[in-house]
């Protein structure tokens, strides 16, 4: 073969190489638009019909910055009779923000993955209480789902991270079973650490479980701290209060303040206290509190309120009262803080 046949090869091969790499430049933005993968929550677009297409460059500034908020409020209905009241479709429901009703935009009332925080006290106070405190446990982790994570605090004079997030439920009741009473109580500070935690989870429905007796006269932080920090948690916070009888209880200030202190953190969280002055009534109780949790609706709404000003947000939901139905109550977070960003 001649030089001038081999310069000609070689052409004509660089030629068919850039050719190639050209048409594949040409496609790969409109191969992306069509393949590329797709989001889970329908977002409205930001061009209109007849409007031109973003460019590339404005594409890439879209993925970085969010110009929406999008609010989920989780929500339990109940009866007069405290039973759940599942059915019910998005007409169902209405929502404000400070006053300002809202448009439901995303609403789902299936049974999601959750992450959950078991606060679990081991004050010298429980320590007549502690065996019925462990089924209690054992009851609601039956209830759990496989794509369910844990973890566990627990507190006496401190609180500590006994098993952080874990998906085998047996770990965390292993470790209860070695649990010992004794000790002041830090409950506030166990809150704390639970809600610092969460922050490690993977699940989109978090939720907090509180088994104390909620006295607090060892903590750190606060009870005006923690109710701020619960208010800016994105978490469901349920107690069990285990108290003694009415005519015994009050031999501290702590120990009657315990189920007022209870009722007003988990209720700014959308979750509830349940007040309990027989241990044995402590298993069933957890196994409700499960069970709330699995038929709970979450409601989704895009505040009108754009303004990111960081400052609180009041929100109240009701119920459209269904036909043959009774009275229907429901439960949810009563608000959130804006962001500032």
């Amino acid at each position: 073969m001649t030089t001038r046949k081999v310069s000609l090869l070689l052409a004509s091969v660089v030629l068919a190489v850039s050719g190639s790499l050209a048409e594949e430049k040409v496609k790969s933005p409109a191969d992306q638009a069509q393949t590329g993968p797709q989001p889970k929550v329908a977002i409205e677009p930001r061009t209109k019909k007849g409007q031109e297409a973003p460019s590339p460059q404005q594409g890439r500034a879209a993925n970085i910055r969010v110009d929406s908020t999008l609010v989920l409020i989780p929500v339990t209905v109940t009866d007069p009779l405290n039973r759940f009241v599942t059915g019910l479709d998005k007409d169902y429901f209405r929502i404000h923000e400070d006053n300002v009703e809202q448009t439901i935009t995303q609403f789902s009332s299936e049974d999601a993955p959750l992450s959950v925080g078991l606060v679990f006290d081991a004050s010298g106070s429980m320590s007549n209480k502690l065996g019925k405190a462990r089924q209690a446990a054992a009851q609601f982790f039956k209830i759990a789902n496989p794509e369910d994570e844990f973890f566990l605090v627990q507190f006496n004079d401190r609180a500590e991270l006994m098993v952080p997030f874990t998906h085998n439920t047996e770990e965390i009741q292993n470790r209860l079973t070695f649990t010992q009473a004794k000790g002041r109580t830090a409950l506030l500070d166990a809150v704390y650490l639970a809600i610092h935690q969460m922050k490690k989870a993977k699940n989109p429905r978090k939720a907090i479980l509180v088994l104390s007796d909620g006295g607090d006269n060892s903590s750190r932080y606060t009870e005006s701290e923690i109710r701020n920090l619960v208010r800016e948690a994105d978490v469901q916070i349920y107690a069990m209060g285990i108290f003694e009888p009415i005519a015994s209880r009050g031999r501290t200030a702590e120990e009657l303040s315990g189920p007022s202190l209870l009722s007003e953190i988990a209720e700014q969280t959308g979750g509830r206290h349940f007040p309990i002055e027989n241990v044995n009534e402590l298993p069933d109780v957890a196994a409700k509190i499960g069970i709330e949790l699995r038929n709970q609706y979450v409601l989704g709404y895009a505040p009108t309120n754009l303004a990111r000003d960081g400052k609180y947000r009041r929100v109240r939901v009701k119920v459209n009262q269904p036909k043959g139905y009774p009275q229907l109550r429901a439960f949810y977070r009563m608000g959130y803080y804006a962001p500032t960003q």
